[in-house]
């Protein structure tokens, strides 16, 4: 799906941008996605790089030290009644303790091993292989909307950025996933029980035998496929024509954005941006907010020194161990740096062409009516279909100047309260062959926007 998302948005907004006369020029497309790409990898992940060492090496502590085992038996109580159908002492309720431990500190990275042994082990309590259990949605609901307490990469991104106060995010996030969960949890725990969701359906062609499978006669939709391909080939060269056209000939360009009504948006888009206004001082906050805020301020040392006694008192080469789990920092970011270029050479595309500005004029009365800000609009689209594609958004945002840092301060909680609903699917479930996913994807869904909703609130309660 991701594919499609992505070549949609650089075929549409390299579309618009024909329209509109934004091929080049200093706020052209090209020149915007390649100043956007320098500005990803110098300015964004080399800085987040180091940071993602830190936040390995202390996790790896907590993993040495056997701080996580102990987190497991705490909230016992609590993961047997969430999982009712898993015994107390099977290995799957430690790998998944352990795996939301990992995503209470906002390192998915480390998160994403124990979460795909949790479901190995869940796995084996399956009496129905192929279809997935109410543990193994409840657990996929949770993951998708996991509580967070330090969002490391949403930090390191503001901090990276030069945005003020990039901790401030801490407890609004806290505040933001508590609530999603609580929301999955209920919407998982509901949508169990409907028939719909239980209904028995035969699996899908890919699980027939090889020898079912050679005895299926060639596809005879081939010929169709390739006229279909030559058509669409056909009506692709026909608009790079109408494309070329335009940019010979800016008469007609102007005369066709007069006909189609987007010669406002063209002048809009040629304007100077405007400044992002200064935010007012305020009276002394209450005490709510001013509890909320020495939470984020606290939190992250705590955590560092706490995790280093904590080992260390167990007997645990800390220097060493940290060292160990620090090494994975860089090829984490060398990973997401691919998926970070083609995001921002996409959204650079996009915003250059005028193609999103067209699209939050048009969904901005709606938007307005609810009090949510359409910049944000792209990362609560594409926040549950790809971690680094929503990291890219977030980059995107995050280098914009004209934006205020309030609603910085809401993506980069936005992105550090939810998950990657479809790629959390995929991967856990495609480990195991479960492909009938019955109510997984719908209660990850409703914990998404639950994510989406609570990070605008929270943050326009604590900095709007």
């Amino acid at each position: 799906m991701l594919n499609w998302i992505w070549m949609g948005m650089i075929v549409v907004g390299v579309f618009v941008a024909g329209i509109m006369g934004r091929f080049t020029g200093d706020d052209g497309i090209v020149e915007g996605m390649f100043d956007s790409i320098e500005k990803g990898v110098v300015g964004l992940v080399i800085p987040l790089s180091a940071i993602m060492m830190l936040w390995l090496g202390i996790m790896r502590l907590g993993e040495k030290s056997g701080m996580i085992q102990a987190v497991a038996r705490f909230f016992r109580p609590l993961t047997k009644w969430l999982f009712p159908e898993v015994p107390s002492d099977h290995p799957a309720m430690s790998a998944m303790v352990m795996n939301f431990a990992a995503n209470l500190l906002g390192l998915g990275n480390a998160a994403t091993p124990l979460g795909l042994k949790a479901m190995q082990h869940l796995d084996e309590l399956n009496p129905n292989k192929g279809t997935a259990t109410n543990s193994m949605c409840t657990f996929l609901a949770i993951n998708t909307s996991s509580v967070t307490l330090i969002p490391a990469t949403a930090v390191a991104m503001l901090a990276a950025r030069g945005v003020t106060e990039p901790y401030a995010i801490v407890g609004t996030t806290l505040l933001a996933s508590i609530f999603s969960t609580a929301v999955a949890i209920l919407a998982v725990k509901s949508f169990e029980k409907m028939p719909v969701f239980n209904r028995s359906q035969p699996l899908p062609p890919e699980t027939a035998t090889e020898a079912e499978a050679a005895a299926v006669p060639a596809d005879p939709a081939i010929p169709a496929l390739s006229r279909r391909a030559c058509f669409l080939l056909g009506l692709v060269g026909l608009i790079f024509a109408g494309i070329v056209y335009l940019e010979t000939f800016p008469a007609q360009r102007t005369a066709l954005q007069e006909t189609l009504g987007l010669r406002d948006a063209v002048l809009r888009l040629d304007a100077e941006p405007p400044k992002p206004a200064e935010n007012p001082v305020t009276a002394t906050p209450p005490i709510w907010q001013l509890g909320v805020s020495a939470v984020s301020v606290v939190a992250i040392p705590f955590i560092i020194v706490f995790f280093i006694i904590f080992a260390a008192l167990k007997r645990v080469p800390v220097y060493e161990e940290f060292v160990e789990g620090a090494k994975e920092g860089w090829s984490v970011a060398v990973r997401i740096m691919p998926f970070i270029v083609a995001m921002l050479a996409a959204l650079a595309i996009l915003r250059n062409s005028g193609t999103l500005m067209l699209l939050q004029d048009l969904l901005r009365p709606a938007l307005e009516l609810v009090k949510f800000p359409v910049e944000l609009l792209p990362m609560a689209l594409m926040r549950p279909l790809s971690g680094s594609g929503s990291q890219g958004v977030l980059a995107e945002l995050l280098a914009s100047e004209t934006i205020p840092n309030v609603i910085k301060y809401m993506g980069a909680t936005m992105y550090g309260s939810s998950e990657t609903t479809f790629y959390v699917l995929a991967v856990y479930f495609g480990s195991v062959a479960v492909r009938r996913t019955r109510h997984a994807l719908a209660a990850g869904l409703v914990a998404d926007a639950a994510g989406v909703v609570s990070s605008v609130v929270v943050c326009q309660m604590m900095f709007g």
